[in-house]
């Protein structure tokens, strides 16, 4: 557990600067262009390139990737598995920009596809699709980011993936609103801007972590008389063979997020980009420990399948997952309970006016409902792949997306856009407990012991226990919010002072939070919460000591 919880630390770190970065571009957006026709046109153009990578980069590739480069290092060796490496980047690199142009191509039609609506405002429908064109190039960028990101972490290196996506968001952030103000002198819309500050920074993302790659040992191997070609490479075959079912999975999902855009696109001006603000703050979390644990874990359960270790993969899972429940469920508490004032500080000014505020704190408490199902999902599909039963992982995404258009497409009526939110995290709960019930019974078949009861109980204290936290957090809030008022701030410092106070307000709300979980912990002996906790500590007695 304590290697597990170093590896997720080292790359909590580099995402924490990352997702930080993330919601300073939030930030800027929100200023900017708040929620409105033009916003909601980047973000559905945005979204299509971004399904694309999902689709073929971070889904179903990674978690090929990563057990198909672990067997072949051991097996074959270090030169054998670096050889691999290199040709899974350049074929994944010239599919995805042949995807890449093809997009391009036919970005009316998709644009089309996925938000006829918004056709119905004047400009709308074609700004959304000129945005398509120029953010498609990122899609190769990032898919082979996220390639070397995989490979990086299956050689126990996980800081430095996570922190090329803080420079991505450094760059788009920097280009982005460098291009925003220059554009308009030439006639051009300023968020055109932003879409050339994402592209130039999915090329950073890319190649700045070249270099860790040949530090850790890739170089290009040519090929020798007893290599086979790549075309007939039986390591390839079998990554290709691992990715071609979770791809389909992973393509039923990406068709449940069209319904999604559709059906938010319906809602009017403004609910993609509530939607869209609101999932971004959910995703903090999600990167900064759900994807962190999940990393680090793969590899280890790779090589625990590999060497057929199967008590040591069972315990791996164990813990791991209840480590995921002990952080995530109180950050779901924490968003659900006072998300309006945390979105009030993020994002309320500029062109981002109360009612988006009200409306985006509706969706993120909707989110939030399945946020610690989320961050489970990412252990446990990546899992799946580990242990060679794709078909699991094929089978719980067409399961949850069938769930997620049912729920949503009942829920859209009474709730609107929340409704969307809502059913999203519905499904995603059902998904984790068939996930957790299908590879408990992988392990068993091998002749291996998984116990799921210890997880239910764990989700089932730290689930009480957020809640507890979130009450607790939302009734001191009420009673902050009237003691410190904001304005006599605003009046004799502006903005500044709006900031300052609330900034203090939900900073001194979420301490009050995490002393409740640290105290409740320590009295109740709470060990995944202990265990965190010492991790934490330690790395700032570190850095003060050092």
């Amino acid at each position: 557990m304590n290697s597990v919880l170093k590896s997720a630390g080292a790359m909590s770190a580099g995402t924490f600067l990352s997702r930080i970065l993330g919601l300073v571009r939030e930030q800027v957006f929100a200023v900017l262009f708040g929620a409105q026709n033009v916003t909601d046109a980047f973000n559905i153009a945005f979204r299509i390139p971004n399904l694309l990578r999902d689709l073929f980069a971070e889904g179903a590739m990674s978690s090929a990737l990563v057990p198909t480069f672990t067997q072949v290092r051991k097996k074959e060796g270090d030169r054998r598995a670096w050889q691999v490496a290199g040709r899974v980047f350049r074929v994944l690199f010239v599919l995805v920009s042949l995807l890449a142009v093809a997009g391009g191509l036919f970005a009316e039609n998709l644009v089309a596809l996925y938000a006829s609506h918004f056709k119905n405002v004047p400009g709308k429908f074609e700004m959304t699709v000129e945005l398509t064109r120029i953010l498609f190039p990122f899609f190769p960028l990032v898919a082979l980011a996220a390639a070397y990101m995989g490979i990086l972490n299956a050689v126990g290196r996980f800081f430095i993936p996570a922190f090329a996506s803080a420079l991505f968001n450094l760059t788009s952030i920097i280009v982005g609103v460098l291009c925003a103000w220059l554009l308009p002198a030439f006639g051009i819309q300023p968020i055109v801007g932003m879409a050339i500050g994402v592209v130039l920074g999915g090329a950073v993302q890319a190649f700045c972590q070249l270099p860790s790659l040949y530090s850790s040992g890739y170089r290009f191997m040519a090929r020798q008389s007893e290599d086979p070609a790549w075309s007939k490479d039986p390591a390839l075959r079998s990554m290709m063979a691992l990715m071609i079912p979770g791809t389909i999975g992973l393509a039923a999902t990406q068709i449940n997020v069209l319904v999604n855009s559709v059906l938010a696109t319906s809602q009017g001006t403004g609910a993609v980009s509530w939607l869209n603000y609101a999932f971004r703050l959910m995703q903090f979390p999600i990167g900064l420990f759900g994807v962190s644990f999940a990393a680090a874990t793969l590899p280890r359960a790779s090589a625990f399948w590999v060497d057929r270790d199967f008590k040591g993969l069972s315990n791996l899972l164990d813990t791991t997952l209840k480590q995921v429940f002990a952080v995530n469920f109180p950050a779901a508490a924490g968003l659900a309970f006072l998300g309006y004032p945390i979105i009030q500080l993020l994002f309320q000014y500029g062109n981002f006016y109360p009612e988006d505020t009200a409306s985006t704190a509706k969706a993120l408490a909707a989110y939030s409902v399945g946020l610690g199902a989320y961050s489970a999902v990412k252990v446990l599909v990546p899992a799946c792949y580990a242990v060679g039963v794709t078909r699991i992982a094929v089978i719980s995404s067409i399961l949850s997306v069938a769930l997620t258009l049912a729920f949503n497409l009942t829920l859209i009526q009474p709730l609107g856009f929340m409704g969307l939110a809502l059913g999203t995290s519905l499904a995603a709960t059902f998904n984790c407990l068939f996930l957790l019930i299908f590879l408990k019974r992988r392990i068993h078949q091998v002749g291996g012991e998984w116990r799921i009861f210890p997880i239910f109980k764990a989700a089932l204290v730290h689930g009480t226990l957020a809640m507890a936290m979130g009450w607790l957090c939302w009734f001191s809030y009420q009673w902050v919010q009237g003691f410190f008022a904001e304005t006599w701030a605003r009046e004799s410092m502006g903005t500044f002072g709006a900031v300052m106070v609330r900034g203090f307000r939900v900073g001194l709300v979420i301490l009050e939070g995490i002393a409740f979980v640290f105290l409740f912990s320590k009295v109740f002996k709470i060990q995944e919460n202990l265990a965190v906790i010492d991790l934490f500590s330690r790395k700032l007695k570190k850095r003060v000591s050092g």
